[in-house]
């Protein structure tokens, strides 16, 4: 697994997970935009841009390797711990495994109820689309009809470009095979951690009903909905608003819900 790092070593330490098919670049602009405060950690997970020949196996083994990272480079904590759709799957998980990774954590549409059905549409599709919606020249066009407050700068659409057509079908298949039967560890309830659960007014109904169950879970839990937003638009296409919203939320303590 490969890590981008930006801003000082010893500032406190905040780890953005991207979410599937994308890659570090998703949080690159947020990474500019906190580099002068904080230490910012993008890891590019198994299966996806520059690792795309590495297997991916599942949410479970990526958490492993992050929690290793953490413990080699961060002394084992951070000061923040961000994830989007997979990326916030897997922030779930990490939150699972040591009540005390991270003082701070934002939760954006991480699946954590299984969805059968969702799995064997995702298998239809990719086993007859799969290469196609990889393509580059669908991608190309794809970026040209997205609304113009959601179009991407000219070097993270070039880094965009590079990489999605690197993800193997293969890839996406495994992914998925994991990320819709993913359920939420009973260990999670002890976090210590003060969360936020965003989602997307127009995101799917099992996504909102994630984040209640999270929400119901987690005591020091707030849930956010995003209005007019689809899934995974404020970090992919709105940095300065994930950076407002997140710096907002750094500086608040929740309190413990009974």
């Amino acid at each position: 697994m490969k890590f981008y790092e930006y801003g000082d070593k010893n500032s406190p330490s905040i780890m953005l997970i991207h979410g599937a098919g994308w890659s570090y670049w998703l949080y690159l602009q947020e990474a500019r935009l906190l580099q002068h405060k904080y230490r910012v950690i993008l890891p590019v997970i198994d299966g996806h841009g520059e690792e795309a020949e590495v297997p991916y196996t599942s949410t479970e083994n990526i958490a492993d390797q992050l929690l290793d990272y953490i413990d080699h480079n961060t002394n084992g904590h951070l000061f923040a711990l961000s994830g989007v759709s997979l990326g916030g799957q897997i922030a779930i998980e990490l939150l699972s495994r040591r009540v005390d990774l991270a003082k701070k954590a934002i939760i954006e549409s991480g699946l954590c109820i299984p969805q059968p059905a969702l799995l064997k549409y995702s298998r239809f599709v990719y086993k007859y689309f799969g290469k196609w919606l990889f393509s580059k020249r669908f991608n190309q066009w794809a970026l040209t009809i997205l609304p113009k407050q959601m179009h991407l700068p000219d070097d993270i659409a070039e880094l965009y470009l590079r990489d999605i057509p690197a993800v193997k079908v293969e890839t996406m298949n495994q992914i998925f095979e994991t990320y819709y039967k993913y359920e939420l560890k009973d260990s999670l309830k002890n976090s210590q951690s003060d969360i936020i659960y965003w989602y997307g007014s127009k995101e799917m109904k099992c996504i909102k009903e994630s984040g209640a169950l999270f929400q119901t879970t987690v005591k020091n839990c707030q849930l956010i909905e995003l209005p007019g937003y689809r899934h995974s638009e404020i970090s992919a296409y709105h940095p300065g608003e994930w950076v407002q919203r997140a710096e907002q939320f750094f500086n608040q303590t929740l309190s413990p819900r009974s």
